[in-house]
């Protein structure tokens, strides 16, 4: 069994995708450490990168090729600044050559030395090989699955304890959502109380909360700079950034200096109906606005979903509560974590897999459960919001126009907020005793409802609106 803490769902990276983006960058760091410990590392003159499957047909606009560079130039996408990325992806276009782990230069030409594969292999759909050679003779040839969320395994350990970590190391091991409820129950704790004990297993009180701080200043961050940047999108599809157009009308005159007087700002303004949808669209646009241009957003559990989870808690923090403080913040994020952990163990959180039920109906599960349990609801009663909101998402197909972390996907993630906040407000007036269908049964039907989707509506851009809108049409 897995144990995944919440800052394994949680993760900060480079967007476009945490599946085509952030996870092949991880795979090359992977490979880099990996030759290393086989003491291969040293003296290798060439390489060559082999996408295969989505990552090959959707790579291009999900800037695989340059998560590939960037992440066997040893850079980390976590700190390194978004503003060198362009001209060091350029550099190695230009001179053909790559400061490899940045240790040393090797030969290496993007066009030629990246390959794209359409075929798919067994494990995943999300496969990259790499091969790298001494003097034109190959001495290591190593595959890895990119299996969504910034997860990667490698093939050889698919199975290995490097790969998993054992779930005994939790007080509170947990595989489904009724192990959960059930923990509850027995020490009369709510899921927030649970999560932490599970992590406190892992790192103390301080690093937990030093950790929970950086998630949501980076989330904070991504929302202020998507809100405070006009233009258009890069990709070639001209798409109009509009989350700057909404949060001028919304914000009227008032001023400020930094992201944390902008959330104290916002609690200043109107809140009727109309303008909570706005504002909860407006959060959820800037972030995978931000994210489309290669901007650091936190997956949550996906790059392609990362807006959702932001757009709800800010909601809860300028118009729900405004006394709101960090331990709202620290509570909201373990719940979210968690629920997205049992969508992963139990189905998938990979659109290349499941299709976006698994990223925005993951998300939006996660979001639904956290607000309910701020709002007061019971452990039964965050399982069924959870349970509600990816009710209404099944089945939900991936197919990006262009292949760009887009259209549909930026809308979808202002949807995914809004559904998530409504789940949450059903479930608090419901009487759990009464619920059909529990959040496992859910997950286990959006499991076989993966299953069964056609390829062409798993990120391969081969079906849906990808084939339906012609890029002159856009």
């Amino acid at each position: 069994m897995e144990c995944i803490s919440i800052f394994d769902m949680l993760k900060i990276g480079i967007g476009p995708s945490s599946s085509h983006t952030l996870g092949p960058w991880r795979a090359a760091e992977r490979w880099i450490n990996h030759l290393k410990k086989e003491d291969v590392f040293e003296g290798i003159t060439s390489i060559k990168v082999d996408l295969y499957g989505s990552l090959s047909l959707t790579g291009k606009g999900h800037a695989t090729d340059l998560a590939v560079i960037l992440g066997l130039a040893g850079q980390d996408p976590e700190y390194i600044p978004v503003t060198e990325i362009q001209p060091l992806v350029a550099e190695v276009k230009s001179i053909h050559k790559m400061m490899f782990g940045n240790s040393y230069l090797i030969d290496f030409n993007p066009t030629s030395d990246i390959i794209f594969n359409k075929e798919f292999l067994p494990f995943h759909a999300n496969a990259i090989k790499f091969r790298a050679f001494k003097n034109e003779k190959k001495i290591a040839n190593d595959t890895y699955y990119s299996i969504g969320g910034g997860f990667v395994v490698r093939e050889e350990l698919i199975h290995a304890k490097e790969n998993i970590k054992i779930h005994k190391t939790f007080p509170f091991p947990i595989q489904k959502a009724k192990e959960l409820e059930t923990y509850c129950k027995e020490t009369q704790l709510k899921i927030s109380d649970i999560v932490l004990e599970n992590e406190r297993s892992l790192k103390t009180d301080d690093e937990i909360d030093a950790e929970i701080k950086r998630i949501w200043n980076t989330m904070l961050e991504c929302m202020y700079i998507g809100c405070h940047t006009e233009g258009t999108l890069p990709g070639g599809l001209n798409v109009r950034r509009r989350a700057f157009d909404m949060h001028e009308k919304l914000k009227g005159d008032l001023s400020y200096q930094t992201p944390k007087e902008w959330l104290q700002t916002i609690r200043k303004t109107e809140v009727k109906f109309r303008q909570i949808l706005k504002w909860v669209s407006c959060f959820a646009l800037s972030v995978n606005e931000v994210n489309a241009s290669l901007g650091r957003v936190v997956t949550a559990p996906t790059n392609g979903s990362a807006g959702v989870i932001p757009a709800v808690l800010m909601y809860y923090m300028v118009i729900e509560n405004h006394e709101a403080s960090f331990k709202d913040i620290k509570q909201f994020l373990l719940v979210a974590g968690e629920i997205g952990s049992i969508f992963k163990k139990g189905a998938t959180i990979s659109a290349a897999m499941g299709g976006c039920q698994a990223e925005i109906g993951v998300s939006s599960a996660m979001a639904a459960g956290a607000l309910t349990e701020l709002l007061g609801g019971t452990p039964e009663q965050v399982l069924m919001a959870s349970e509600i909101a990816m009710e209404h998402h099944l089945g939900l197909t991936c197919d990006p126009i262009g292949g760009l972390v887009q259209i549909p996907c930026i809308e979808r993630n202002a949807m995914g907020a809004i559904k998530a906040i409504n789940a949450a407000e059903l479930a608090l007036e419901s009487d759990y005793l009464n619920a059909k269908v529990p959040l496992d049964k859910v997950i286990s039907s959006m499991w076989e409802t993966a299953k069964d989707m056609n390829s062409k509506y798993k990120e391969t851009s081969e079906g849906g609106l990808a084939v339906g809108v012609n890029l002159s049409d856009c």
